[in-house]
């Protein structure tokens, strides 16, 4: 029995939910053999017992069915997932953690960094959930291959659609293809409150949120209806784009809410046929802003023709082929995303209470353009009573 015979025969044995294995993965260490005895370890991101216990038993059975006497496999997890211990209104107690996706302008990938940070978070063994919040342009639909699917309606409840083992809704599956939504930002506000407490979430580890661009209605909205765990800034390399990302990152100190880092998109380019990365439109030029904010880029994720494609397609990369540059880029920046996400609620978790809104219900003061400026408070209010400060 050779280390070589044992990553054959592991080579069989698929990660759950994947069709990749563990040795693809990665995930196999340490191997060694005396005889026809193997011992090895397998680090696995999942934290689900269950996981573990499946590739222990499917590693056995592969190993056993090639001779080997005695199998000491050692599967190495992280720990389960913390509980929340936020404050605050909170008017989807079910769910644990919230991870608000933010960009300050559209079209820098914020939905298909939503989509696989969700994926990757999902791998870790986390029970996920995905709202696209995006109301004018919902794309998460497409991108997880469910635009023609309805979600069932259970009472005066929606259940959301499953897919790729996340729990998602969008206000993309509940209008007709190609149907434009004309709405004032107080329909808006009231559409994120319904999602958050009409839709019939599971009990999640997570919720990540991919919200429409910019700081508006919908995030103050988010922000007052459950106290957000950590924000996520998506931007890219380019000038414009980062002035405006910097509005992203004001809006979450503002909103009391944790800056979990910075992904830049379109970060150099990979080339398909050489594998050699360029930097065409820059790269690692958030790292000022990142500084500036006290925060720092967990990804740097290329043009890469898999992306797009398994976007249009409704295939994400991270699912389809989780051993490609970026997928592996995605992984690492949802393995930082949840450390902090557990780092938050050992210290005590988030508090949305400084940021509940003291005008009547149904008005934006931030919003409302013709609404009375106030002298500024002492506590750096902007004084119209929306309690972003």
């Amino acid at each position: 029995m050779t280390e070589e015979i044992v990553k054959s025969a592991l080579c069989k044995v698929l990660y759950p939910g994947f069709t990749k294995d563990i040795v693809t993965f990665g995930f196999v260490k340490n191997i060694v053999t005396n005889g026809n005895d193997v011992s090895f370890d397998v680090e696995i991101t999942s934290s689900a017992p269950e996981v573990a216990e499946q590739i222990k038993d499917d590693a056995i059975t592969e190993l056993k069915a090639i001779g080997a006497s005695n199998v000491a496999c050692n599967v190495i997890a992280p720990t389960l997932p913390r509980e929340s211990s936020s404050r605050g209104k909170n008017i989807a107690p079910q769910v644990k953690n919230f991870l608000m996706v933010s960009s300050g302008k559209g079209g820098v990938g914020k939905s298909t960094t939503s989509v696989n940070i969700a994926i990757a978070l999902a791998a870790q063994g986390k029970k996920v959930g995905l709202l696209d919040a995006d109301i004018y342009g919902p794309n998460i639909p497409r991108m997880m291959g469910i635009a023609d699917i309805k979600p069932e309606v259970n009472g005066n409840k929606v259940l959301p659609i499953k897919a790729y083992g996340i729990e998602v809704m969008s206000m993309g599956s509940l209008m007709e293809p190609g149907q434009s939504l004309i709405w004032r930002g107080a329909m808006v506000m009231k559409a994120i409150e319904q999602f958050l407490r009409d839709i019939l979430w599971s009990e999640l580890d997570v919720l990540v949120i991919d919200m429409p661009p910019g700081t508006g209605d919908a995030q103050l909205t988010l922000a007052q209806s459950v106290p957000v765990t950590a924000g996520l800034t998506v931007t890219t390399p380019q000038g414009v784009s980062l002035d405006d990302s910097r509005r992203s990152l004001d809006m979450f100190k503002k909103l009391h809410i944790p800056i979990a880092g910075i992904i830049e998109n379109m970060s150099g380019f990979i080339a398909p046929d050489t594998g050699v990365e360029y930097d065409i439109f820059g790269k690692g030029t958030s790292q000022p802003m990142a500084d500036e904010f006290d925060t720092k880029i967990i990804a740097e994720i290329p043009i890469e023709p898999g992306i797009r494609t398994g976007g249009d397609d409704g295939k994400p990369i991270s699912f389809v082929n989780p051993s490609c540059e970026s997928s592996k880029r995605y992984f690492a920046a949802a393995e930082s995303i949840w450390a902090m996400i557990e780092e938050i609620n050992a210290n005590g978790g988030v508090d949305n209470r400084a940021v509940q809104p003291t005008t009547p219900p149904g008005v934006s003061a931030c919003s409302t353009a013709s609404a009375p400026k106030q002298p500024q408070a002492q506590s750096g209010s902007c004084g119209t009573g929306c309690g972003c400060h």
